[in-house]
């Protein structure tokens, strides 16, 4: 078993349909959204190395020093698979994006620190 680090990501745009919605029905999706994504935690909580969390604003750190900046990732998860493809099937059709306004989760394999 490998480590994967799945990156939740969305952006403003994504949210407008989010923010047409009433008070009531942001409340109920909200809701709705929030069983499921336990839901899910719980379905998968034997293979989760990290249950990772929402992200928050951003700074960039370069020769040049530090800066705000943004992107659109927005919360993370490292889990477990047997490969690559099985880490990303995990994700299909997960809340962030089937009922939050998430664009989509990116998979990627944690790799081992080389060694000299």
């Amino acid at each position: 078993m490998k480590n994967y680090l799945a990156m939740y990501l969305g952006n403003p745009k994504s949210s407008k349909a989010w923010d047409n919605l009433t008070e009531e029905e942001r409340q109920q999706r909200l809701e709705q959204g929030m069983a499921a994504w336990g839901g899910w935690m719980e379905k998968h909580s034997d293979i989760l190395v990290a249950e990772g969390g929402p992200l928050g604003k951003t700074k960039r750190i370069d020769a040049s020093g530090v800066s705000d900046t943004s992107n659109d990732m927005t919360g993370y998860v490292i889990v477990k698979a047997e490969n690559h493809e099985a880490a990303a099937k995990l994700f299909e059709s997960h809340p962030h994006f089937s009922i939050f306004p998430g664009d989509c989760v990116e998979v990627m394999e944690c790799m081992p620190m080389p060694t000299p």
